[in-house]
C-alpha cells in the first residue's frame, strides 16, 4: 500500500491516510511517501528533514523514536504539541527558543533486564514487544551510566530470573552510580554478601534491591546550587543535567527578585536550594524521603537563606489560597497527571508571580487555563526537550496575575 505522510501524531508516528481511515507508520516523516506492507516500511520519497539516525541500534531498540529526523524538525513538532495543547484549551503563548539536550546526556534511566542461560541481557525494549535489546553503544545515555552495564549485568547473573525481569533504575551521582532493582529474587544471606561484594567491586555508590539499600558505599549525592543532596533511592530526579539548568533558569527568571518563594512539588530541592540563594522559601513535597533529604542537604550548605520543609500531600491538601499570603512567587512542578486542586486554589489566591514546570502539555493547558479564567496571564513558554529522539515534552513558563 502507498501513502502519503500528512503529519506526526504526539507519539511519533506518522499518520497518513488509507482506503479505510487513517493509518499509522512507524519511522517516517511529513510529505514522505511511503510504501507499507504490513510491519515493513519502505521509504519512496524521504523527507529534507530525513537523516541517518547517530545509533547503530535505532532500528531496533525501542528508546529513541525520532534519531530519523532532523533537530530542527522534532523541535518543530515539539513545539507545535504545547501549542496545540494550549489552543485545545482556547489559550495561546509566546515562545521562547527551545533547549534540547545534547546527546549521550542522560543521567537517570531505567534498563529493562533478564537473567540468560549464558549470562544476562541488559537493554530497552523494542518498540512494542517484551524483546530486551542490549544497547552498548548507545547515543542517548551518558557515558557513565553506559560505563555501568557490566555491573549491571553481573547483578542480574546474581539476582535476576530467566522467567521474570528485572527493572533497573540506575542514576548517575557524584559518587558514582546509584543502582535500584526491582523485580528480582528475594534476598537472602549469601546473595545479600555477593551483591556488597559486586558493589564494591564496581564502584556502585548506592545498590538498593527491592526497596532495601543493600550497600551503601558512599552517598549518592547530587548537587542543586549550593547545596549538596542524598535523594533517597529511586526518586524523583531531572533527566539531563543541561534540562535542569534550563528549567532552572527559566524558573529564575520567571520570579524575577521574589524574596518570598512556595515551591510546591518540591522534590529533593533541584529549586529550592538554589532559589534559596536569593529568597526564603518554603519547598513542599509529599514524600517524606525526599523533604528529609532536601532539608538536610540545606543545613549542611553555607550562605543560604531559609528553606522551611513541609511534607505535604498537595492533591489531598492544596495549599489555600490564605497560606499564601505575603508570598512573592510560587514554582509549581507537579506529575504528569498536573495539579487541578492545587491550581484552583492559586487561581484564587493573591501571588503575583507563577513559575510553572511541567512534563505534560495537556495538564498543563488544563490548569493554565483555569488561573487565565481567573485574571492571570501566559507571559512565556519555553520548551526543554531533555528526553531527547522521544515524544515527550516538558516546559517552563511565567504566568502573572493581571
Amino acid at each position: 500500500m502507498k501513502l502519503t505522510i500528512e503529519r506526526i501524531g504526539h507519539l511519533g508516528d506518522g499518520v497518513a491516510q488509507g482506503p479505510d481511515g487513517s493509518v499509522f507508520v512507524p519511522g517516517v516523516l511529513p510529505g514522505e511517501e511511503v510504501e507499507v506492507d504490513g510491519s515493513v516500511v519502505r521509504i519512496v520519497t524521504p523527507s529534507v528533514d530525513r537523516k541517518k539516525p547517530p545509533c547503530v541500534h535505532a532500528r531496533t531498540c525501542g528508546g529513541c523514536l525520532m534519531q530519523h529526523a532532523s533537530d530542527a524538525f522534532v523541535e518543530g513538532w515539539k513545539t507545535g504539541i504545547v501549542r496545540g495543547a494550549l489552543a485545545g484549551q482556547g489559550l495561546e503563548a509566546a515562545f521562547r527558543p527551545t533547549v534540547t539536550s545534547p546527546p549521550q546526556s542522560r543521567r537517570r534511566a531505567t534498563l529493562a533486564a533478564r537473567k540468560t542461560k549464558g549470562g544476562a541481557l541488559v537493554g530497552f525494549h523494542a518498540r512494542g514487544s517484551d524483546v530486551i535489546i542490549p544497547v552498548p553503544n548507545c547515543q542517548l545515555l551518558h557515558p557513565d551510566l553506559v560505563a555501568t552495564f557490566p555491573a549491571l549485568e553481573a547483578l542480574v547473573r546474581i539476582g535476576g530470573s530467566r522467567s521474570t525481569e528485572v527493572d533497573l533504575t540506575v542514576t548517575r551521582s557524584l559518587a558514582g552510580p546509584d543502582v535500584a532493582v526491582q523485580g528480582g529474587k528475594e534476598i537472602d544471606a549469601q546473595m545479600r554478601l555477593e551483591l556488597a561484594r559486586l558493589a564494591e567491586s564496581h564502584g556502585i555508590a548506592r545498590l538498593t534491591w527491592g526497596g532495601e539499600v543493600i550497600a551503601l558505599r558512599t552517598a549518592p549525592m547530587q548537587r542543586f546550587g549550593a547545596a549538596l543532596v542524598s535523594p533517597p533511592p529511586g526518586a524523583f530526579l531531572q533527566a539531563t543535567a543541561e534540562g535542569e539548568a534550563a528549567l532552572l533558569a527559566g524558573v529564575r527568571e520567571a520570579v524575577g527578585g521574589a524574596k518570598r518563594i512556595v515551591d510546591l512539588f518540591a522534590g529533593c530541592g533541584t529549586f529550592s536550594l538554589p532559589l534559596s540563594e536569593q529568597a526564603e522559601v518554603l519547598a513542599v513535597e509529599g514524600e517524606a524521603a525526599m523533604t528529609a533529604a532536601l532539608e538536610k542537604g540545606w543545613r549542611n550548605a553555607q550562605g543560604l537563606k531559609r528553606v522551611t520543609v513541609e511534607t505535604r500531600d498537595l492533591f489531598r491538601r492544596p495549599m489555600e489560597p490564605d497560606e499564601l499570603k505575603g508570598v512573592d512567587a510560587v514554582v509549581i512542578d507537579p506529575p504528569r497527571a498536573g495539579a487541578e486542586a492545587q491550581v484552583a486554589c492559586l487561581a484564587a489566591s493573591k501571588v503575583p508571580v507563577i513559575a510553572a514546570v511541567s512534563c505534560n502539555p495537556v495538564t498543563f493547558a488544563r490548569d493554565a487555563r483555569v488561573l487565565v479564567a481567573a485574571g492571570w496571564k501566559i507571559d512565556w513558554v519555553q520548551v526543554v526537550d531533555q528526553f531527547r529522539w522521544s515524544s515527550h515534552v516538558e516546559l517552563v513558563a511565567r504566568l502573572s496575575r493581571q
